[in-house]
């Protein structure tokens, strides 16, 4: 089994939606969980309503500390962003770790519907991602920690 940590810094939308997605999409063997270093304590309401919208289930999703994670993950993805000198947390442990950056929707500004496009953006970029890693050959997956560590930094690096 992979297991997958999404880690940011509130866990209230990017590793939410991060988390929510990959186990939509995951396939037998993979889960994912989330959580944040200074967890705001509730999930926020526009990534729930995503969620809804696209047909993914958000039952049991809730802002958490990563002091409280059920499993030791094999993978570490951190998703903060560049905006406003967002610093990510340092997980510690032996676990590949990768970075895909996602602006923090939780910080848009202007109207709703430039608020929802932010959401929607955010969701659509880690949807891209998760979907990538996905097609990746099972022996790519299965492969060796340094070959799915490149797999993880390029697949980072798509749909910014």
């Amino acid at each position: 089994m992979k297991n997958v940590l999404f880690l940011c810094t509130g866990n209230s939308c990017r590793s939410i939606l991060a988390e929510a997605t990959f186990n939509h999409l995951a396939p037998a063997g993979w889960h994912a969980v989330s959580a944040g270093s200074k967890p705001t304590g509730a999930v926020h309401p526009r990534s729930l309503a995503l969620l809804a919208r696209e047909g993914i289930a958000s039952e049991g999703y809730h802002s958490k500390s990563w002091g409280t994670l059920p499993v030791v993950p094999d993978i570490v993805i951190t998703v903060c962003g560049s905006a406003a000198g967002e610093t990510c947390p340092a997980y510690l442990g032996p676990v590949l770790r990768a970075h895909w950056g996602v602006d923090d929707p939780a910080h848009a500004s202007g109207t709703d519907a430039q608020i929802d496009a932010s959401f929607m953006q955010a969701y659509a970029t880690l949807r891209a991602r998760i979907e990538a890693l996905f097609a990746l050959p099972a022996a790519t997956l299965d492969g060796a920690p340094d070959a799915v560590k490149r797999e993880l930094d390029r697949i980072g690096t798509l749909h910014k």
